[in-house]
């Protein structure tokens, strides 16, 4: 069974190009255009992976990362995220630590623009590391 991955990203032309890049590796990819739309088909799918912009319209990535440490999504918790961002990684942390108070626990963050083959391995990375838990 290939390795699913839930792209959550409100810009459809980084969602066309990842998910012809991840297809192409032979990952399922199912997409979703804001935080809501992806918090739903977390639940539908239960992704491997979530690959997350933070900066979208409705629910965005922040309130995704929070969301996902409610109690009530402990089911989905351990999926792991990689931060697909327009914003500087530090600049993300220090934003996210001011509104909950807490740390994002994120497991990868990368900068746009997407540089295909570091996308790819630090996919590969984090799924290699899921394996051994």
């Amino acid at each position: 069974m290939a390795v699913k991955i839930l792209v959550i990203d409100d810009d459809p032309d980084i969602i066309d190009v990842l998910s012809v890049l991840l297809e192409g590796e032979g990952f399922e990819v199912v997409t979703a255009r804001d935080g809501a739309e992806g918090l739903e088909k977390i639940k539908l799918e239960n992704p491997d992976l979530i690959i997350l912009d933070l900066l979208m319209p409705h629910v965005d990535g922040f309130a995704v990362c929070n969301m996902l440490k409610d109690p009530r999504w402990a089911r989905w918790s351990d999926i792991p995220i990689l931060v697909l961002t327009s914003v500087r990684e530090e600049a993300s942390r220090r934003r996210y630590e001011l509104e909950t108070g807490m740390r994002m626990d994120v497991d990868d963050y990368v900068e746009k623009p997407i540089d295909p083959d570091v996308i790819l391995e630090r996919i590969k990375k984090i799924l290699a590391r899921k394996e051994k838990i």
